[in-house]
């Protein structure tokens, strides 16, 4: 049965219950600034981006200027908050466990996140040495750029054109799609919204799942049909 050369994992909202935890802090801080908005409505609309580039973008629009001490802030707050409340998603060890190819992790978040927040639901070791930060790759560039994926791909030797992305976000589904990558959506995180799954599918998904007890037979089956076409 044929084989991708690696399959690569979001972080937030994909292995852990993260995404609205940090929608929450988030949504707050922007409120307390000035502009009034949800986690429902940073969860829907920026989910996947770094806070940074969510200021940018909503500066861009409302025309409201942020301290940048925002940021610090909430990477504070955020991390704070995580240490005590993250979870994993249900059923994503087995998921993980049932992938035989090379694994690993591309994210926005810093490295430095990602390993409490895994250390904490038991899932280091799966991605130990083999997570990727955006922020701290050679460019610097966070999704949607494709960067990271391709540098992942690079240092384990993956052909980009065999190698399956889960994400859980429109911005993260676009930089894997330009990255050459195939990718699969994931909606079931509790950042989740009623058109979610339409979002990722638009953005270049090829299909999207709710459970990870699908991911098995999906990759298997898209592989199949690869090797088909």
């Amino acid at each position: 049965m044929p084989q991708p050369d690696l399959v690569i994992f979001d972080c937030d909202g994909v292995l852990v219950d993260s995404e609205i935890i940090a929608a929450r802090v988030e949504a707050e801080l922007i409120t307390l600034a000035g502009y009034e908005i949800s986690a429902e409505e940073i969860a829907e609309t920026y989910a996947g981006l770094t806070f940074k580039d969510i200021l940018i973008r909503i500066e861009e629009k409302s025309k409201i200027p942020f301290q940048v001490s925002l940021i610090d802030r909430a990477e504070e707050l955020v991390d704070r908050k995580l240490r005590s409340d993250v979870r994993a998603i249900e059923g994503v060890r087995e998921a993980v466990a049932s992938v035989t190819s090379q694994r690993c992790i591309c994210s926005n978040s810093r490295s430095e996140r990602i390993e409490f927040m895994l250390e904490k639901v038991h899932l280091l070791p799966f991605f130990a040495g083999r997570i990727f930060s955006a922020m701290e790759t050679p460019t610097g560039k966070t999704k949607p750029s494709p960067d990271v994926f391709l540098h992942a791909a690079e240092k384990l030797d993956a052909n980009p054109a065999n190698t399956f992305v889960i994400e859980d976000s429109v911005h993260g589904v676009t930089g894997a799609k330009a990255a050459g990558m195939r990718v699969i959506g994931f909606t079931g995180a509790s950042h989740s919204y009623p058109g979610h799954a339409d979002a990722l599918t638009e953005a270049g998904a090829e299909t999207v799942i709710r459970r990870w007890a699908e991911l098995k037979s999906v990759i298997a089956a898209l592989s199949e049909w690869s090797a088909d076409a």
